[in-house]
């Protein structure tokens, strides 16, 4: 009764601005289909663009969603065909216009995620969590607590305050192409961390030089390939890295993952006295245990350039809670598919709770938290939850369920590509190479013409795209070894994009879209579509990491 009663004051005090962290019932019960999914891949003259080829691509196993017939049509159940995501057509010019341009840079400086004495502030409310965030009323949180105090030493590891590790680790990737640009609204950083005993000597003491190791294993498992490492001494970590049969110094982990060819890797220090049940260890798989930290954030006008806020508009969390093998997977893949077409009209069904997380069907545990009315974070609702799903839980292009790491700058970049945006810019982050040796970037903006899903960013195109959509061969050479200039926008988008998507934060009206735009998007974007209504893309492009 007590959790009824205040979320009634909340009701009473601005419906707008309410949200109810405790139910479980979806107002939008296909939450997890997002928004970019109903772009107009037609353009007036009837050409074809593709922004659906970022998400839905025929995978590399062991993931088992192959999807790139979705390239092809709108593929959605029933309750689908309207767009839910009726913010896509909001104007906010007027927002936007009436917004003091030092007021919300002032906004977008303030920090809300670390308190004044280096703390996440959210840890703090969770220790005696508040009535309305208690989804099972137990007065205990039993959900992630924010541990990451973004304060990062030269190899990209996170400190508190008083010197002591957290276990995070950032690193720097070429942003997903598309909405994970800063240019469509949003900078963002991703933080790893394994789990303690791969942070630990086989006698169980910390081991900074295990850690590390231990994470290149995992670079090399999800990328499958060798991964350059400093030199390591192969005794002390219990493992022969390089494969060459002697236990000496080693420069690479070499990736060879065929069990039934006997050839098998291993982790290092403790993880790797462990047995199989309790540190498993497979290709293209994180570890059991694995957690991302993911922050977005506003965008900072500094100096001559655009840099990501302190503000955060969401910190995502995921954690690798259950193991799977290729085969539990695969069965997954396949009861997923066959019910999708025994029943193409019948929506997913979720489980967990705002405060809890939800599971997927293929191991983790999804958990976020994002703005309140004044700006301050709390909890992600269930619904705002099962929005995160649709990607991480499964489709053609992740590699266990996740983007980022994949994408990770490799050996021999600046850190090897263990660094945090505020330590280095993406200024001169080269373009992703793909399997087929073009830039990705130069890739998505040819074949899909424009530089957001939405093709809704006249900046990009009138920038780097010809009148007929066409990218230049000077353009794409000019993305070759520094993407920054393509995917930061001016300070004037920024402050923009900032406002508008405020405007969204003011309302509360996550549920309805959380994509910062000024102007309604009718022209490119469905407000309904047909049940298997074509694309007009007659052949899928296949994913970054496949060849043709």
């Amino acid at each position: 009764m007590l959790r009824l009663s205040v979320f009634a004051f909340l009701l009473s005090s601005g419906s707008s601005m309410a949200v109810d962290l405790t139910t479980t019932t979806l107002d939008n019960p296909t939450a997890y289909i997002p928004p970019q999914c109903y772009t107009k891949t037609l353009d007036d003259a009837g050409v074809a663009h593709n922004p659906c080829q970022t998400c839905h691509v025929s995978a590399r196993r062991p993931n088992f969603v192959n999807d790139p017939v979705l390239q092809q049509s709108y593929a959605m159940p029933g309750p689908a065909l309207v767009n839910p995501w009726t913010n896509l057509f909001v104007d906010r010019t007027g927002v936007v216009a009436a917004t003091d341009p030092a007021e919300i840079k002032a906004y977008v400086e303030q920090d809300n995620y670390l308190g004044t004495d280096g703390q996440p502030i959210l840890a703090a409310k969770l220790a005696e969590v508040p009535v309305d965030w208690d989804s099972n009323g137990d007065g205990q949180w039993a959900g992630y607590v924010p541990d990451s105090y973004f304060a990062f030493d030269e190899e990209g590891f996170d400190h508190a305050p008083d010197g002591r590790l957290s276990g995070w680790r950032a690193f720097a990737y070429q942003p997903l192409p598309g909405g994970f640009w800063p240019t469509n609204g949003s900078g963002d950083d991703v933080l790893i961390r394994l789990p303690q005993a791969y942070r630990q000597d086989a006698s169980g003491a910390v081991d900074l030089e295990v850690y590390k190791t231990n994470l290149s294993i995992t670079e090399a498992l999800i990328r499958r390939a060798d991964v350059a490492i400093e030199p390591t001494d192969e005794t002390a970590m219990g493992v022969d890295l390089d494969r060459d049969g002697v236990m000496g110094r080693a420069t690479e982990v070499v990736f060879s993952f065929a069990p039934l060819d006997g050839e098998m890797m291993y982790w290092a220090g403790l993880a790797g006295t462990l047995s199989g049940a309790e540190a498993p260890l497979a290709a293209g798989l994180y570890p059991y245990g694995t957690e991302f930290l993911h922050s977005v954030r506003y965008l900072d006008p500094q100096g001559d350039t655009v840099a990501m806020a302190p503000r955060m508009k969401e910190l995502r969390y995921m954690r690798k809670s259950r193991w799977q093998t290729y085969a539990d997977l695969e069965d997954s893949a396949l009861g997923e598919k066959k019910e999708d077409s025994d029943f193409p009209d019948r929506t997913k069904q979720f489980f967990g709770s705002s405060e809890a997380g939800i599971p997927t069907g293929n191991g983790w545990r999804l958990q976020g938290f994002i703005e309140d009315a004044a700006g301050d974070l709390r909890p992600q609702s269930f619904e705002e939850t099962v929005f995160c799903t649709g990607c991480h839980g499964g489709v053609g292009t992740v590699d266990d369920s996740t983007f980022a790491f994949p994408r990770k700058l490799a050996a021999g970049s600046l850190r090897d590509g263990w660094y945090h945006w505020s330590q280095k810019s993406l200024s001169g982050t080269p373009d992703l190479i793909r399997a087929d040796g073009m830039g990705d970037y130069v890739h998505y903006l040819r074949t899909n013409g424009a530089g957001d899903e939405y093709r809704a960013n006249s900046e990009v195109i009138e920038a780097w795209l010809d009148g007929n959509r066409k990218l230049s061969d000077a353009k794409a050479a000019q993305i070759h070894d520094d993407i920054a200039p393509l995917i930061i926008p001016s300070q004037g988008r920024a402050m923009a994009l900032n406002a508008a998507y405020r405007d969204i934060v003011h309302g509360q009206s996550f549920a309805k879209g959380r994509d910062a735009h000024v102007t309604p998007m009718d022209k490119t974007v469905w407000r309904k579509v047909e049940d298997e209504q074509p694309t007009g893309i007659e052949t899928p492009e296949p994913a970054w990491f496949a060849r043709r």
